[in-house]
């Protein structure tokens, strides 16, 4: 039993759209029906989805100029093929980056050594105008423990976020929100450390992209159901205000050991600023709960931390 995220009427066999996530009776189930976000990816002037069996009605669009694209490429990117996950799909494609930037980062430490894995993978206070670093260090990350507990949440919230807003806007609010946290956060090392060396440590770690995702639902729907440690349900909202306390009491009293607070607290900002703006100038909301068995941030109760490195 279910209720429609439309009417809110009960359901005992409700329908779950693929294109925004929610969940409706059979009167709404139409994405014409309830106003579903993803319309706006079909450049579609009458808010209707195309049967997907005239390929002139979507020649103009953009997905379609992808797709002729993609159909290019001499590996199998259709429904069927082994990069069918990250087809239109940018939040599988960072995760890929993320483990594939993590393997990188130990192949380059161990054949190379250290120095030079740092300078291509952690954005320091020393070196801020590496600018490379400024997004090689989102998808760097400091240990298993790390990149797990990032991987957790953008893997169970970011597929909502990306559908509401577009994978081309959440790839930007990813890398925007990664890289004015890693720089904020060495920012705050330059004015707390007397003498920058090379050696101060740097930043690495999509905590702040993670917290700048979970920042978006919390504004969408600040009552949305999530698991820590995928056993205790607790709303959104008192997850990310459990975060910022953190962060807030860290960067006033300092400690907090080797987690940067400051990279935290300017990634969940962003995305609370942002979930604004696409509440005012949308009017749409996150669904009631999670539909992905029952997961929820998980793990360690939320996203790993951006390490200082």
């Amino acid at each position: 039993m279910a209720k429609c995220d439309v009417c809110g009427k009960d359901e005992n066999m409700p329908y779950n759209c693929r294109h925004c996530g929610g969940t409706y009776c059979a009167d709404h189930r139409l994405p014409e029906n309830h106003d579903c976000s993803g319309l706006q990816n079909w450049n579609d002037p009458q808010g209707v989805f195309d049967s997907g069996f005239d390929d002139s009605a979507n020649s103009g669009n953009s997905a379609s100029r992808a797709s002729r694209v993609a159909d290019k490429i001499p590996v199998n990117t259709g429904t069927g093929g082994p990069l069918a996950y990250f087809r239109g799909n940018m939040t599988y494609t960072f995760l890929a980056l993320m483990w594939l930037t993590f393997g990188a980062q130990i192949a380059v430490g161990a054949i190379f050594g250290s120095e030079l894995m740092r300078t291509l993978f952690v954005l320091r206070p020393y070196y801020p105008e590496y600018v490379w670093t400024w997004f090689t260090s989102i998808f760097a990350h400091g240990g298993l423990y790390h990149i797990a507990g990032n991987s957790i949440v953008i893997f169970f919230f970011g597929p909502l976020v990306e559908r509401y807003v577009g994978s081309r806007k959440f790839a930007i609010l990813f890398l925007v929100s990664g890289a004015l946290a890693g720089l904020s956060q060495i920012g705050i090392q330059i004015l707390e450390t007397a003498t920058v060396t090379p050696f101060t440590s740097g930043v690495v770690g999509a905590s702040g992209a993670a917290l700048a995702i979970l920042g978006v639902l919390t504004i969408l729907n600040p009552g949305l159901k999530v698991y820590l440690y995928f056993i205790l349900p607790v709303p959104i909202w008192l997850l990310t205000a459990g975060y910022a306390f953190i962060s807030v009491f860290f960067l006033s009293v300092g400690g907090g050991g080797n987690i940067a607070h400051m990279a935290h607290l300017v990634g969940l900002a962003i995305g609370l600023a942002y979930g604004q703006y696409v509440k005012q100038n949308r009017n749409v909301s996150a669904p009631s709960k999670l539909e992905f068995g029952g997961g929820g941030p998980g793990g360690p109760g939320g996203p790993g931390g951006r390490r200082r490195f």
